[in-house]
């Protein structure tokens, strides 16, 4: 089938049908999705770089061209991708009232990390998600989701990786599968923008184009992220994962990763 690409948006119409058809968003639901993925929620994001710090220091990464094609593979074939995946499987899984898979999904989250950094970055940021929404977002009512959020994340002071936490919290509040799956992954992207502003650096204006061309690459990636499984689980990104690792040891740094 051919595919035609919208005028005003130049994004592919499929894209557009699909997201309108399939996975409509409440308003209540995409003010919460907008709240929890936002830079001021209380996870710390931004003392966090991925490992993008090392590459800029080595010179590797040194101007808007490079970040963007840095950040397409790091999504593509790293964390974007298996983040995506463990998001949605999380999501569905506490749909269904799986305690036994989301606890399980927990722990394969942190021991995919590559290192002790992105073990941190992760842990430490899914931690400090699930605290915040216990503190104010806490999901109520009887459904399965919510239920299930609220005896897993009330006596149990067990680390909890990113993406598990935000899929877990977002079929709790019944937050659109897509929908969590874009903003997840934009959020992830913008935050390494934000870190390359501060580092390269680069203009706020050049931060941005980097983020337009990644529009498309987020939506190919979602879309990937929903029909996989996790046999499919896995990454390729090698020179990103030993940049976590040599990171530990680089003499001066903003970034705890």
């Amino acid at each position: 089938m051919d595919t035609t690409t919208d005028m005003v948006t130049g994004i592919p119409t499929d894209i557009i049908i699909t997201t309108a058809m399939t996975d409509p968003v409440s308003l209540s639901a995409l003010y919460r999705l907008m709240t929890f993925l936002s830079p001021g929620f209380p996870v710390g994001a931004f003392t966090y770089s991925h490992g993008l710090e090392q590459v800029v220091e080595e010179g590797s990464v040194a101007d808007a061209a490079v970040l963007r094609s840095w950040l397409e593979d790091v999504l593509r074939y790293g964390a974007g991708r298996t983040d995506g995946i463990l998001l949605k499987e999380t999501l569905r899984a506490t749909r269904d009232g799986n305690s036994e898979k989301v606890t399980e999904l927990r722990d394969l989250g942190l021991a995919l990390q590559p290192s002790r950094e992105r073990h941190l970055e992760t842990s430490a940021q899914g931690t400090a998600f699930i605290t915040a929404i216990r503190a104010s977002w806490l999901p109520e009512g009887a459904a399965p989701a919510a239920n299930l959020f609220r005896a897993l994340t009330g006596a149990n002071d067990e680390p909890w990786p990113y993406p598990v936490a935000v899929g877990l919290t977002c079929a709790a509040h019944d937050i659109a599968e897509e929908a969590a799956l874009t903003a997840y992954l934009q959020a992830f992207a913008a935050n390494l923008v934000h870190a390359a502003i501060r580092t390269v650096p680069l203009g706020q204006s050049e931060g941005q184009g980097v983020l337009a061309g990644l529009e498309t690459v987020i939506f190919e990636i979602a879309r990937e992220a929903a029909a996989a499984d996790l046999a499919e689980l896995g990454s390729s990104t090698f020179l990103a994962d030993i940049a976590s690792m040599t990171h530990e040891t680089q003499y001066s740094r903003l970034f705890r990763s």
